[in-house]
């Protein structure tokens, strides 16, 4: 199998939006995501992608049915093997975004966007995921947590 990973079982007691997920990741071994982070937004899902492609794409598959290679999300970044990275996803009605340590990655406006999954097994990550792709990776220090209302004020404001 190509793909691996790890889904929760919380189902209908995950928050769909105004929540933030933060975790560390690494690459092991291999060329392809070493972290796709599958989360909720409102009543669908999406994933971030990190070293995708190869190895060096970022961004959320899928935005309007595209994947994270061919959307206004996507990025490149220079990933290393064994080298732990930070992973945060910021979740509100207005937007997604996304960082990698303490660079912002993904700043996506919800507003006339189609969310989706990529077809395929991904989506055997709904609702909350993370999976690998032809890849070793290590995660630790998964956590999930409600925004705060100062917070999401902040996110709406322009």
């Amino acid at each position: 199998m190509t793909l691996s990973g790890i889904t929760s079982t919380l189902g209908s007691a995950l928050p769909r939006t105004n929540y933030e997920i933060t975790l560390e990741a690494m690459r092991l071994q291999g060329g392809d995501f070493f972290c796709a982070l599958t989360f909720p937004v409102g009543k669908a899902a999406c994933s971030f992608i990190v070293g995708g492609w190869g190895g060096v794409v970022v961004g959320i598959s899928s935005v309007n049915y595209a994947d994270a290679s061919d959307n206004e999300t996507t990025r490149s970044g220079d990933f290393v093997d064994n080298r732990w990275y930070r992973i945060r996803v910021r979740v509100t009605d207005a937007k997604i975004e996304a960082w990698i340590d303490q660079e912002q990655m993904v700043e996506l406006e919800l507003k006339d966007k189609k969310i989706t999954m990529r077809p395929g097994d991904i989506e055997k990550s709904q609702p909350l995921g993370l999976a690998t792709f032809q890849t070793r990776a290590a995660m630790r220090d998964i956590r999930l947590r409600r925004l705060t209302p100062a917070e999401i004020a902040a996110a709406a404001a322009p």
